[in-house]
């Protein structure tokens, strides 16, 4: 199977544009880029929310 990440609100970028084999690529990717974010430093209204889909 093909995952993809998506924007909730659906809007495209360079995280968007990438395909990824399984679950655990494209959920690591994420990792990597929010994983740092914690709860008390994070500005909720800036984060741009992604879910992970099969294509």
């Amino acid at each position: 199977m093909i995952y993809k990440i998506v924007r909730i609100d659906r809007k495209e970028d360079n995280i968007t544009s990438k395909t990824f084999l399984n679950y655990a690529d494209a959920y690591d990717l994420l990792d990597k880029i929010y994983g740092d974010i914690c709860c008390s430093d994070a500005d909720y209204g800036d984060i741009i929310y992604y879910d992970i889909i099969e294509d």
